[in-house]
C-alpha cells in the first residue's frame, strides 16, 4: 500500500483508538517498522498527528501529552536549542527557568557556567542544576504537580515574585499564528506570567513543533521577549513581525556559531 493510502487511514485509527503505535500500524499494513516511522513523522511535520514514545496521538487544543512523552520529541532540536540559549546567559548572573522538557535541556547546558543563582519551580531543573556546587538554587515551594515535576500556585507567584533576576527562561506549549505565547494550564500560566514580570531580559525556548499546535490560555506575546530561540525559523510573516517587535530569532543551527566565537574569544 503506498504512502498516499496508509496515511489518511493512519489518522482514521488515530481518531478511533485515540493512539496509534509503531509496532501495531507495521503489523496491520504489512510493511516496515521504518516506513511506519516515516509516516508518523510526515504526519506529525503536517501538525496531524503528535509523536509519542512508540507512536502517535491526535493533536489536542485541550490537554497536553504527558510529561515522559514530550521528552521523547525533538531531543536533538531541544538540545541544540538549548545550547544557543546557554551560550547567551554569562556567568556570575540570576536565572529564572519554570516547567517543561527544553527548560530542562537549558538546566543541562547550564551545568559548566559559574557562579550562577537559579530559581525555579521546576523539581527536574532544581535537581539537574544541583550537580554543580557552584551555583546556588532556589525552588519557589508550592503546590507539586506528580506529572511533571513541577510547583504552581500562588505560594510559586509569591515567591518569584520577591526576585528580580538577570534572565528569565520560559518555555511553552504552543505558538500562535500571531505570536501568542500559549499553555494548557492557567496555573502554569500564572508563574510563567511573574517570570516574565521578574526578569531583566526574557528568553523563550521552543521548537518548530509549537508552531503546529494550539492551546486555550495566554502567557504573553513575542513582543514582550527579548530572544526567542528555536531549530527552524518561524513562518515568514511572523518572523517579519519579530523585527518588528525587536524581538531576536536565534535558531539552534546558530548554537555552534556562538559557541565558535565563545572559544576564540577564550582563546584571545
Amino acid at each position: 500500500m503506498s504512502q498516499s493510502f496508509r496515511q489518511p487511514e493512519i489518522i482514521e485509527i488515530a481518531r478511533r483508538d485515540r493512539m496509534v503505535t509503531v509496532d501495531g500500524l507495521a503489523a496491520h499494513f504489512g510493511v516496515a517498522l521504518q516506513t511506519i516511522r516515516r509516516d508518523l513523522s510526515e504526519l506529525a511535520e503536517a501538525g496531524k498527528l503528535e509523536r509519542v514514545h512508540g507512536g502517535a496521538v491526535l493533536p489536542s487544543r485541550v490537554i497536553n501529552i504527558g510529561y515522559e512523552d514530550r521528552r521523547e520529541l525533538n531531543p536533538e532540536a531541544k538540545a541544540a536549542i538549548a545550547r544557543a540559549c546557554a551560550a547567551e546567559i554569562p556567568n556570575d548572573c540570576s536565572v529564572f527557568l519554570n516547567i517543561g522538557t527544553s527548560t530542562e535541556a537549558v538546566a543541562t547546558e547550564l551545568l559548566d557556567h559559574e557562579n550562577l543563582l537559579v530559581v525555579t519551580n521546576n523539581m527536574n531543573v532544581a535537581n539537574i542544576l544541583g550537580q554543580n556546587a557552584a551555583f546556588r538554587v532556589i525552588v519557589t515551594g508550592g503546590v507539586l504537580r506528580r506529572s511533571d515535576g513541577g510547583l504552581v500556585g500562588d505560594v510559586a507567584i509569591s515567591t518569584i515574585r520577591q526576585f528580580k533576576v538577570d534572565i528569565g527562561v520560559i518555555g511553552c506549549s504552543a505558538l500562535d499564528a500571531d505570536g501568542d505565547i500559549l499553555d494548557y494550564d492557567l496555573q502554569e500560566v500564572g508563574v510563567s506570567q511573574a517570570i516574565l514580570q521578574q526578569s531583566r531580559r526574557r528568553f523563550l525556548v521552543a521548537d518548530h513543533s509549537k508552531f503546529q499546535r494550539s492551546a486555550p490560555a495566554r502567557i504573553a506575546g513575542l513582543a514582550e521577549i527579548d530572544a526567542f530561540f528555536t531549530d527552524r525559523p518561524p513562518p515568514d510573516e511572523l518572523e517579519s513581525r519579530c523585527r518588528d517587535w525587536h524581538t531576536r530569532v536565534v535558531t539552534g543551527a546558530q548554537a555552534k556559531d556562538v559557541e565558535a566565537s565563545n572559544l576564540r574569544a577564550d582563546r584571545d
